[in-house]
Order: structure tokens, then sequence, then C-alpha cells
């Protein structure tokens, strides 16, 4: 045992490149101060880490940055002049400016990099481990590292070819890039757990099938990443088809007939999920998800009068015009998507007077006056019966009372577009209810994979192929499937653009907008304060630390085009 915990903590100090590359390292102790392990603690000692760093790269100033903040779905301005300047980073990253410095590039890339090392560490131990799960967490864990390698090159347009720990790893790109992200996901595809026996939280049978239904949809994209257009290969549509229909036909994963369950702080075991981030509490996640846009003044807990929201992002007026158009004089709320009312106050405001256990913050795209708990000296006003005064908010912890949380369509870069109560907001995923800072102990597991994109992989694929009534059939079905209200109504026509629409509807702010955004020719666009046409801006620079780190070896990290 004890050379198997020298072998453990040898390797989990190496570097997915080489010691020049990234300062990244793992501090390891060495658990035989404590006791001797046996085979089964080692070995999910070594798989643990493989998953570890998912949470971080969920956050808000990481992965959801980049695939969001530099879309029409998201625009985060300098709040008032005095909040979110950060040095511009976030005005650069959605008018398509962003540069090697900047710090949210360089922490995905960094949290990347250091998971694909662990899931090497992970694959070159587990053999060495007389234990009947080694095999599957091996399976697992050259599962993950195609998985984080497949973020690396839609971020970034490279993936690190490594086995040996010792030696540095080989840069791939493009189709090369493509066949060998298949291979390690087909090598793996049949020894890895059905959902049902792992949950949504471990790297299980339907999210290869996912994950490769989505490697075959890009494809096109990865192969020819700066081209005028891509080449959607019907060999590669019917791959789509065939893993999509592996996972519809399994019965692993159902449609939620409730839409914001699907985020809700007990989404642990709900069947739509397939892959997602488990964010349980007692594992230390966070609650970035659903404090980041909210106002400073909402404060969504009766029992933890510190935990608030930001005022981060907004959605763009552009993003919100796309639901208006779709529904005419009807307003969007009138799809379950779109807004969930979860406190009477706003359709009755004599309801001032609220039960702690029924103080819910409303869910989906808020707009307008918010109501809320009313904090004074930080603690919550109480009505003579004891429940939780609720009423109209204002700006009172920004010094500025007189300034009503009312969220307005408006939000840009200007002076009136910037201001603490610009743009409406997203709470999509349910404010976890004990989280006592507003920031930690995340309960909502962040979705990666769920059926409905599964369906609407599918519908894509079968479009792209030509058969326009499968298509539809395919988005109807998703949209019929949310029974808890009354679902949207169903389309009549289906095309590129309409599905393009839908996906926004359905997937907003889930960090998959701006790979559709590329994949459906948009993300050269014009939208809220960008006008930048610049293709080179489809992947992110490599970190500057990155380059820097590889000096030694010349030629070795080469930055991308444009950048």
């Amino acid at each position: 045992m004890k050379k198997k915990l020298h072998i453990l903590l040898t390797l989990v100090g190496m570097l997915l490149i080489n010691n020049a590359c990234t300062d990244l390292k793992e501090e390891v102790l060495d658990e035989t101060l404590g006791k001797t392990l046996t085979d089964q603690e080692a070995a999910d000692g070594i798989i643990a880490p493989v998953y570890a760093l998912l949470p971080n790269i969920f956050q808000h100033t990481t992965y959801f940055a980049l695939q969001e903040i530099s879309t029409d779905e998201a625009i985060l301005p300098y709040r008032g002049g005095t909040d979110w300047g950060d040095n511009g980073i976030y005005l650069a990253l959605h008018a398509h400016n962003t540069t090697s410095t900047d710090p949210n590039v360089r922490n995905t890339w960094d949290n990347l990099v250091q998971s694909i090392s662990r899931s090497i560490t992970a694959i070159n131990t587990l053999p060495t481990l007389n234990n009947a799960n080694a095999p599957l967490y091996l399976a697992e864990a050259r599962g993950m590292r195609a998985y984080y390698s497949m973020l690396t090159l839609d971020l970034f347009g490279v993936v690190f070819v490594k086995d040996d720990p010792g030696s540095p790893s080989k840069i791939i790109r493009g189709d090369e890039a493509v066949k060998y992200i298949e291979s390690e996901l087909l090598a793996i595809e049949p020894l890895v757990q059905p959902k049902t026996a792992v949950g949504p939280g471990r790297l299980n049978q339907a999210a290869v099938w996912g994950l490769l239904s989505r490697l075959y949809l890009n494809a096109a994209v990865y192969r020819n990443i700066y081209g005028a257009t891509f080449d959607f290969k019907a060999e590669d549509m019917d791959k789509v088809i065939q893993y999509t229909d592996k996972i519809i036909a399994s019965g692993q994963a159902q449609l939620s007939s409730d839409y914001f369950a699907v985020f809700g702080n007990n989404n642990h075991t709900n069947p739509e999920l397939i892959f997602a981030v488990d964010q349980r509490p007692e594992l230390n996640g966070h609650n970035r998800m659903a404090y980041f846009s909210i106002s400073g003044d909402q404060f969504p807990l009766a029992q933890f009068p510190g935990a608030n929201g930001t005022d981060g992002p907004g959605i763009t007026s552009d993003f919100y015009k796309t639901w208006v158009d779709a529904y005419g004089a009807v307003d969007p709320k009138r799809d379950p998507r779109f807004y969930k009312e979860n406190m009477s106050v706003y359709s009755n405001p004599a309801d001032t007077c609220l039960n702690d256990a029924d103080y819910k913050i409303n869910r989906g795209i808020l707009r307008g006056q918010q109501y809320g708990a009313l904090r004074v000296n930080g603690a919550f006003l109480r009505c003579p019966d004891g429940k939780l005064k609720v009423g109209k908010l204002g700006y009172v912890t920004r010094s500025k009372p007189e300034l009503a949380v009312n969220f307005t369509e408006l939000i840009d870069f200007t002076t009136a577009g910037s201001n603490y109560n610009s743009g409406y907001r997203v709470e999509k995923y349910e404010f976890s209810s004990v989280s006592n800072t507003g920031r930690n102990k995340g309960e909502a597991d962040i979705v990666i994979l769920r059926l409905a994109d599964i369906y609407m992989m599918r519908a894509e694929a079968k479009l792209r192929k030509g058969d326009a009534a499968s298509a539809l059939a395919d988005v109807n079905l998703v949209r019929a499937s949310r029974t808890a209200t009354l679902p949207p109504p169903a389309l009549t026509t289906m095309n590129l653009d309409l599905l393009f629409r839908e996906r926004g509807f359905e997937f907003y702010w889930e960090m998959l907008r701006r790979s559709d955004m590329i994949r459906f020719g948009k993300y050269e666009g014009k939208w809220t304060e960008k006008t930048n046409t610049d293709v080179h801006k489809r992947i992110f620079p490599i970190p500057q630390t990155a380059i820097d780190g590889a000096s030694n070896l010349p030629g070795y990290m080469q930055q991308n085009e444009g950048y």
C-alpha cells in the first residue's frame, strides 16, 4: 500500500504539460500519517479529484462568463461606475475585445488543464490498485479527460494529448482533435455505468452518448473554426441521431413537467438531468448561478439577512426582443420557461406579510419593480403577527434608497444603461435555501447535459439533413412536456432560424449560447454594444501565463490567430 500511495503522491504532483508551462500543482496530504488506506479508499481518493474542479469551472466568472457574456444573452456593464468594472474585462468580453491577460480566460484555462492533469494521474494510478471499482473509475477518468478536452477545443481550439505524466503533451487541433476525443469516448462507452446506477454527478453511459452527440454536432466548427461556412456532413448528423436515439430509447432520462424544477434545489434526482455538476451543499458547492444577476437589495432567504445578490449581468434587449417577437401581443411570461411567480405580492400588492416558509424569490427572467423582504440595519422587518414584511425594494445597500429595484429593458455601456437597476435579470437556478452569504452552499446541480438538449440536438441534425417535419416534432415534444403549467403552444413550422431561437428560449444562461451562435452563423452579428465581426474571436486567446510558461520550448505554445 505504501508503494501505491507513493505512486499516487508522485503522480498527483505532475503537471499537464511540464513544469515550465504552468504553475498549477496539487497539494496532497500523506494520508499514511493518519491511517493505512484500503484499496477502496485509495480508489475513491484518486477518482474524486477528477471531478473536484467542476464547480470552479462552472462558476460565474469562468465558463459562464466566456459562454454567455460573450453573446447576446448576457451583458455586464460597469454598474453605477463603481461595481463590476474589473479593468473593463466584462465590457471587452461582451464586445469581443478580450485579451490574453483576461483573468476569466486564465482561470477557465487553469481549471481545465488542472482537471486534465488530475485525470491523467487517475489513469496512471488506478491500474495499480487491486480494487473492483478501479476499472470503472479508470473509464470515468478517461472519459472526463475527453470531456475537458472538448471544452479546451471549444474555447481555445486546442487539445492536449498525454498519457505519460513525465512527458510533454502533444498539442492537436481541428479534425485530429475531433477524432481523438471521439476515440476516447467510444473506448469507454461500454465500460461506464447507466445513469440510473451512478446518478447525474458522475460520467455515465447516457452522458457519454450525449457528449458524442454534442461533439458530432459541432465537429464542422471544430474542423474549420474560422470558416465562412461550415460543412455539416451527413455522416456526422447521422451519428448525432444515432446517439440521441440511444439516450431516448434507453429510458435513462425523462423530460420534467416543471421547467424550473430542472434548476431547483432538489434537482439532483430530477429525471431530466443526464450529466451535471454535483452541487449538493455538503459537497461545498457554490450558489453563484443564483446570486450573480439579481439585485444586491434582493434578499431571498428569510433566515439569512446577509444572503443577497450582486447586480451582475442582465439579458440584452436584443435577446428579450426575440421573446417579444415570438409572442407578439401576448406577454412572453405566458411561456412557462420565461417566468415563474412565487410571491403573491406581485399580483396582489396588499399581500405584504408572508410566512417565512412561503417567502421565495421569483424565477426566470425578472422585469420591472421587484418586491422582497424589507431590511433595516441588517435585520428584516416583521409584521405585527411576526410574519415577514415584504414590499417594494429600493437600493438601500447602495445608499440609493430613492432608486427603485425596478429592472428596465435598457442595458448597455452608457451611464443610463449601466445603472444598478438596468437590464432584465435572470434567476433560473433556485437560490440555495442554506446559503447564508448568497454565494456559498449551492444545492442545485449545474446542468451539463439534460434530455431536452438531446431532443434539440436530434432535431437540429434532422433539420440539417432536410427533415424539417421530424425536427418540428422533436421541438414540439419538448415544448409540450412542460405540463406543470400551461405549456407553450406548438410551433407549426421549423427552420434553422426558428430552431436557434427555440434553443435560446429553452437553454438561456445554460452556457450553450456561444457555441450555438457560432454553429448557427450568428456570432459575427451585431447586438447590444457588440459590433466586432472578426471570425478569430470565435475562440479565446491562450492565456499569456501559459505562453510565458512555455517560453523555454520555442514554438510549443502558439497564440491563437487574432490575438
